[in-house]
């Protein structure tokens, strides 16, 4: 158990999808606050694939980077893209009828974040999560 790959389509895959994030999490002995910070960062992630994106790709794995283990969650979406993402990363602001916490706040609770985007093509968030980080 490395990597998987879920196809997250409708709400009803949103669950399934934490559960697994849940089940890496504990596999390498990731603290309950740090699971707490993935698991609340992959769900605001994969509700904006469902919103903006008309769902996508989500993929789990789990990476070393010397002494240390952790998450990658891999976010792709075949969405309209995000025009502004200097603006997207800012607290407040929100294309939907959210209270636009979501970039930053995911941003705020892993420790790397990657965002790529082409209108018209769709979207990419990579998140990481160190165990003991």
């Amino acid at each position: 158990m490395t990597r998987d790959t879920i196809m997250v389509l409708k709400e009803q895959d949103v669950v399934p999808f934490r559960n697994r994030v849940k089940e890496y999490a504990v596999k390498i002995k990731m603290g309950l606050v740090n699971q707490t910070k993935l698991i609340t960062a992959a769900s605001e992630l994969v509700r904006n694939m469902l919103r903006y994106g008309n769902g996508g790709e989500a993929i789990i794995e789990v990476i070393s980077k010397g002494p240390y283990t952790g998450i990658r969650l891999t976010f792709k979406d075949e969405g309209p893209g995000i025009a502004d993402i200097p603006k997207a990363m800012q607290d407040g602001f929100s294309t939907g009828k959210s209270l636009g916490l979501g970039l930053p706040g995911t941003n705020r609770l892993v420790n790397e974040f990657d965002i790529k985007s082409e209108l018209g093509i769709g979207t990419t968030v990579t998140i990481i999560k160190w165990a003991n980080g």
